[in-house]
């Protein structure tokens, strides 16, 4: 199933109603996002579409970046029925290896439940918490 999957940044194939259901309808992080956010948020951010072997899409990351300084990761899924075969892995290797990146000092993401998979990869807890300062409207 893996060998089948394919990953594109290219904004045009991308199924935004996709997109938008699962965000405002499946995840945790997300309920009750709007259709016009959704738009907006990939039109600002470097995006990766997952596909499996008839091209309809079963996955989904955004990136923001300066592709210097810093990045932030979100809004990263993949549908349950292609869960648990290493698509998520295969996808976070994407991600990081885009040249984009390649300069960046720092990835930052938030999660309530991958913590063991962002840790292999890297990612860890941040220790000096009290550096970091977040404003939420």
């Amino acid at each position: 199933m893996i060998n089948d999957i394919i990953i594109s940044t290219d904004k045009t194939k991308l199924d935004i109603d996709f997109i938008h259901n699962y965000l405002s309808n499946e995840s945790y992080w997300a309920k009750g996002r709007n259709k016009r956010d959704v738009v907006k948020s990939i039109e600002n951010s470097i995006c990766f579409g997952v596909y499996n072997k008839r091209l309809v899409q079963i996955g989904f990351a955004r990136l923001v970046t300066d592709q210097i300084v810093f990045a932030w990761l979100m809004d990263i899924f993949i549908t349950e029925d292609y869960r648990g075969v290493g698509i998520s892995k295969m996808l976070l290797n994407y991600i990081l290896n885009i040249p984009e990146l390649s300069k960046v000092n720092g990835i930052a993401l938030r999660t309530n439940d991958a913590h063991d998979l962002y840790k292999k990869f890297g990612f860890q807890n941040i220790d000096d918490s009290e550096t970091w300062m977040l404003k939420k409207n």
